[in-house]
């Protein structure tokens, strides 16, 4: 496989790679401090084995997480992007893309402000959308899932976790859990055992939501670099995609029965190529592109047959996903495999920064056990929804810092929180979309002039 490419291309796919896991390795110890944050200002665990803990558990939540946010992040560009001839227009988005999420991470987390790897990557991804083709050029579907979850998280994180806290002091007797650490000593085994629960939450579901971020990138440059191999799922032969297909047409025409003929037609082209595509024994290298393409028309188009006919998608839905599982919707193991310990390795280094914020910076009395715990239960549910449920990418930064923001408000209100991290804070949420963008367009210009 790697034999058939030229030397630029050979080095162009080693480059991108370890920016993916270099990306991967900064939002370990970014975005997971703040899962620590909580256990170590509690003392509950030491700080070296608080962060081991939640480096082997982001290992386990990528592995065992899937890769539904994963498909999702693949899906916000441009469709033709990376599978046209000119793989050096493909790989100038990847690395704009990568470069300016990764400039954006790194300095954020070297001022010690708690910023949101997701909002950045998004960014990154709309803005080299919007420079390859112009604003027509991005998945604004898409774009919207995305971004209402990113919007709506943080607040979900603050608001619930002050109801949490409130409902916490009007049912539980035992006043200790709301009392902040007494000097050097743990607390009693029970909250310990709760904080490390909590911990161990965050972390696992970080893992399975940021991680797929990951996992989503080095897809990227696998399709666009070796689409021979990874346009569709290697580990299927022609005989699986064609017995897929079959099944799909086949389903597809019982659902037709119930609705106007007019319903699929808008796909009729598309399976009227793939028929012709995958009646072949043997798939060259533009026919494997040629059924990703029309794969991912078929469903942009069924989406907007969905809002003609409301109760298409939940029968559609399930049929196409089974069909693209068999063809487009993969990701090896040794890619999951490679950002799990990226990920887990980043979470166990240069944490100190980040945590110090959301421990000290926040609020302005110490946290408590209440506080720590009830922050990461909401924080560890919101985005176990986000992953398992929705497959949608959230901010575990601004779940958890707006997490701890709430259980502080709803302690003492606004006042009890320190009015210059709030601000940092704040502006860093309302920056990172636009900055992003603009950082990935600037770059994918230069990439595009140095590379094609």
């Amino acid at each position: 496989m790697l034999e058939t490419l030229s030397t630029s291309l050979l080095v162009l796919l080693i480059i991108s790679v370890v920016l993916v896991l270099f990306f991967e390795f900064i939002n370990g110890f970014h975005d997971t401090a703040n899962a620590v944050a909580t256990v170590i200002y509690t003392k509950t665990l030491p700080p070296r084995t608080a962060v081991v803990l939640s480096g082997v558990l982001n290992f386990a939540g990528v592995f065992f997480g899937g890769i539904g946010v994963a498909i999702g992040i693949i899906n916000l560009l441009p469709t033709d992007a990376l599978l046209q001839d000119d793989v050096w227009l493909g790989m100038a988005m990847v690395l704009a893309m990568l470069c300016s999420a990764i400039v954006w991470n790194f300095g954020t987390w070297y001022l010690g402000i708690p910023s949101s790897s997701s909002h950045t990557l998004i960014g990154a991804i709309l803005g080299v959308g919007i420079a390859y083709s112009g604003v027509g050029g991005v998945n604004w579907s898409k774009a919207s899932e995305v971004g209402l979850s990113l919007l709506l998280s943080p607040l979900i994180g603050l608001s619930l976790a002050a109801i949490l806290m409130t409902l916490l002091r009007k049912t539980v007797r035992n006043q200790k859990i709301f009392e902040a650490p007494d000097g050097d000593n743990p607390p009693p085994a029970w909250i310990r055992a709760i904080l490390i629960l909590t911990c161990s939450g965050v972390s696992f579901s970080h893992g399975s939501n940021d991680g797929q971020k990951g996992v989503g990138l080095l897809m990227l440059v696998l399709i666009g670099i070796l689409p021979a191999h990874y346009a569709l799922n290697p580990a299927n032969s022609v005989q699986d995609y064609q017995k897929a297909f079959a099944t799909f047409e086949e389903k597809i025409e019982i659902i037709a029965r119930d609705y106007p003929k007019a319903t699929f037609e808008p796909i009729a082209e598309e399976r009227k190529k793939l028929n012709t595509l995958l009646a072949k024994e043997k798939l060259e290298l533009s026919e494997r592109k040629e059924i990703r393409k029309s794969v991912i028309k078929i469903e942009k188009k069924l989406k907007e047959s969905y809002k003609k006919e409301p109760t298409l998608e939940k029968k559609v839905k399930p049929v196409l996903a089974s069909f693209k599982k068999e063809t487009t919707d993969f990701a090896p193991t040794w890619v999951i495999v490679a950002i799990a310990l990226s990920l887990g390795i980043g979470t166990m280094v240069g944490w100190r920064r980040i945590v110090v914020t959301i421990g000290e910076k926040i609020g302005k009395q110490h946290l408590t056990y209440a506080q720590g715990a009830s922050a990461e239960l909401i924080a560890t549910m919101t985005i176990g929804f986000s992953s398992f449920i929705y497959s949608l990418p959230v901010s575990t930064t601004h779940i958890l810092s707006s997490g701890v923001a709430g259980t502080m408000i709803s302690t003492n209100g606004v006042k009890n929180l320190q009015p210059a991290t709030v601000r940092s804070i704040a502006l860093a949420w309302l920056l990172t979309l636009p900055v992003s963008i603009g950082l990935s367009m600037i770059f994918f210009n230069i990439f595009r002039f140095v590379l094609t």
